[in-house]
């Protein structure tokens, strides 16, 4: 950096990335616009350098594509939609939290119920719609929609229950009375089908959970981030207001390539 005036090859190695990166994210917009020298070098300012530094930190909490929307809007001057990406992509985590509890609810109404004893041959539909308390057409539904996975006797072709899908018949019935959706009732199966042990879903929707904090404070931190180069820009006053008619100007010295 000379006088303020930073290269593509310096302002890359402040994020640890290649100058054709640089060069991509400024055609892309993910960085302000640069105008050239007459002998065609991109002139970068101190704003760009602050620009990478809050896509970087962008990246690490809402991902590239949208760092990408977010910021190629700034840069077009369309904060409305800038905000708009960013309040979907809180809306994307506040709708994962709503159904993790959802499912830990549901899961904790399997859990208290004891399972039906299952007969040692394998139950057939008739059986399992009496030992579930549902008719055998729902159990039929149920298998249609994935939620089931009976298997077929050799001959006769007829639906066969294992314990395990006895168990599964019996959760869907319990969770359909308490009025869970399908999509909680499969989450549900999925995770039993793939942890197993209740002790071990808990653990791995507690898990969850815990990735979901830490992926929204990544976002919060992004937002700080990301507010503090609006205001340095200009593009936001220091009380939030903003004036999308007047694109601000970019801040800090020219540079050069």
């Amino acid at each position: 950096m000379r006088n303020g005036r930073w290269r593509v090859v310096d302002v890359a190695a402040t994020a640890g990335i290649s100058t054709q990166q640089v060069r991509n994210y400024l055609d892309e917009g993910v960085l302000p616009p640069a105008t050239r020298t007459e002998s065609g070098y991109r002139v970068l300012t101190d704003v760009h350098v602050h620009a990478l530094a809050v896509v970087r930190r962008m990246a690490e909490g809402h991902g590239w594509a949208r760092t990408r929307e977010v910021m190629a809007a700034l840069h077009r001057g369309e904060l409305a939609t800038a905000l708009a990406a960013l309040d979907a992509g809180h809306a994307e985590l506040d709708r994962e939290r709503a159904e993790i509890r959802r499912v830990l609810g549901a899961f904790e109404t399997v859990v208290v119920s004891p399972a039906v004893p299952a007969p040692r041959r394998g139950a057939r539909i008739g059986e399992v719609a009496d030992l579930v308390g549902v008719r055998t057409t729902q159990l039929r539904l149920w298998e249609q929609r994935g939620l089931l996975r009976p298997v077929r006797a050799p001959g006769t072709g007829y639906r066969v229950y294992d314990a395990a899908e006895l168990r599964a018949a019996q959760v869907v019935a319990l969770l359909r009375r308490g009025g869970y959706p399908f999509e909680i009732v499969a989450a549900v199966l999925d995770e039993m089908r793939t942890t197993g042990r209740p002790q071990r879903v808990r653990a791995e929707l507690a898990r969850r959970e815990q990735e979901l904090h830490q992926r929204s404070l990544r976002r919060l931190r992004a937002s700080v981030e990301l507010y503090g180069y609006l205001a340095a820009t200009g593009r936001v006053t220091p009380h939030g207001a903003s004036d999308e008619a007047t694109p601000p100007p970019e801040n800090g010295q020219a540079a050069t390539d």
